[in-house]
């Protein structure tokens, strides 16, 4: 075993800058899913009533967790593995970390597939050639039914090993300090085009308007499970963005601001997707459907539609690209320290792994559906097994770790008597019952 043989120059010497660590965790926490999931379970569970307990779970589950992390990857100083050995001496705590390299590996041999559609759409919408045709769900079967989504997946994956290759400091840093502040523009711009078409009060007051009588145990289950997958917990993308967090980094402060930065993105997409849809008659509850061919209908009809149509998948494309950047370096940090690699062949390596996973995945959505197990595609059981299984199991290893074996805790985390006492109550006590909920509900033991 070489665990301990850590590859110094990954996390010494190349580290984030204070404002640096900040955009990276934000654009590794806000993705596609806030897009179309957060409004649609948000108008679902009782729209403005959702959200408050969407911020109640945000802050009594994803803030400790979020903490812990970060934590454990400044203390640890390694991959998601190599840190949970170094700060516990034992191999049976660096294979439980292995879950979180894992994970973050089979999502991203989907989501790049996922992140290819938007650049894709992206180009058709820009050139106008997506609303030359108003048939949109033949636009959308047309083009998952050939091999372009491989093509343009290819594009995804090669567009975040130039990032990541460039190393910390220099490539994911840079990446995200263009890309956040350039993705808070869109948000804004498409929002205020949103909040002033025919009938999009309706959408608003919908949104925001609060039915605490929707609220049971299932929407409970839900936010709970939103506010920890939403802050890209339990994958090891907040473990590995910890061990380049300088010293001088206030971890209190930067978890407070990642989680601010997540809420934000999730209350401007609603402002967007809500008012959209209820101007335009449209389900705002359709997943991928909803993106990919109901909303190119809406900007198919309003004015300077191709722009802004292009806008949006512009901003779907910039949050996707931002996630697989930090999705793909927890396993290229975890090769780095667990093989000594360098850095270019350990994201050639992980990249060509990514593709080969993801071949399987794009073919099942279209050219080869019969390639099902249990009468789910490839894509679908990659999906199910990383998220509801891998993630939920990941997070809990982080709150029991933290909780009950990480001496060093009280230190790194760097808070106050007083509220290191509340956090550390709320990561023995309530963060890890509520975990299992939350597994037990996405995996599909338990059903309301």
């Amino acid at each position: 075993m070489h665990i301990n043989n850590i590859n110094q120059s990954s996390s010494k010497d190349d580290r984030f800058s204070s404002s640096g660590f900040i955009f990276a965790a934000i654009g590794s926490a806000v993705g596609l899913g806030n897009m179309w999931k957060f409004p649609y379970i948000t108008g679902q569970y009782g729209g403005a009533a959702f959200f408050i307990l969407f911020i109640a779970c945000l802050v009594i589950v994803g803030l400790p967790v979020l903490l812990a992390e970060l934590a454990i990857g400044r203390g640890g100083r390694g991959s998601a593995s190599s840190s949970y050995y170094k700060l516990s001496g034992s191999k049976v705590w660096s294979g439980l970390g292995m879950i979180s390299v894992i994970a973050p590996f089979i999502i991203m041999s989907f989501y790049a597939i996922v992140a290819g559609w938007t650049l894709h759409y992206a180009m058709l919408s820009f050139s106008g050639k997506l609303f030359s045709n108003s048939d949109f769900t033949g636009q959308f079967n047309g083009f998952m039914s050939g091999y372009y989504p491989i093509v343009w997946q290819i594009v995804v994956l090669l567009l975040v090993a130039f990032v990541v290759m460039k190393g910390v400091s220099g490539g994911i840093e840079k990446f995200n300090k263009v890309l956040i502040p350039g993705m808070l523009a869109l948000l804004v711009i498409i929002m205020v085009r949103a909040l002033t078409l025919p009938g999009a009060g309706s959408g608003v007051s919908f949104f925001l308007s609060p039915d605490f009588s929707k609220l049971n145990e299932e929407s409970a289950l839900v936010a709970l499970g939103h506010a920890f997958f939403s802050l890209s917990l339990g994958m090891g993308t907040m473990i590995t963005y910890g061990s380049y967090v300088k010293k001088s980094q206030s971890l209190g402060a930067g978890t407070l601001a990642i989680a601010g930065g997540d809420l934000l993105y999730a209350l401007i997409a609603g402002l967007i997707i809500f008012p959209t849809t209820f101007a335009f008659g449209i389900d705002p509850g359709q997943g991928p459907g909803l993106v990919f061919i109901a909303l190119p209908a809406a900007f198919s009809a309003m004015p300077f539609g191709a722009f802004f149509g292009g806008l949006f998948f512009l901003l779907l494309a910039i949050a996707a690209l931002t996630s697989t950047v930090s999705l793909l370096e927890v396993p290229v940090a975890f090769t780095m320290d667990r093989f000594g690699w360098s850095r270019k062949s350990s994201v050639w390596i992980i990249i060509l792994g990514c593709f080969i996973l993801g071949v399987p995945a794009a073919l099942s959505l279209g050219v080869l559906p019969e390639l099902t197990i249990g009468g789910k595609v490839v894509f679908d059981w990659m999906d199910f097994f990383a998220s509801n299984i891998l993630l939920p199991l990941g997070g809990l290893i982080v709150t029991v770790f933290a909780g009950y074996f990480y001496k060093g805790v009280a230190d790194e985390a760097g808070l106050t008597a007083g509220w290191f006492r509340i956090w550390l109550f709320l990561l023995r006590f309530v963060a890890p019952i509520l975990v299992v909920f939350v597994f037990l509900h996405t995996s599909g033991l338990i059903k309301f």
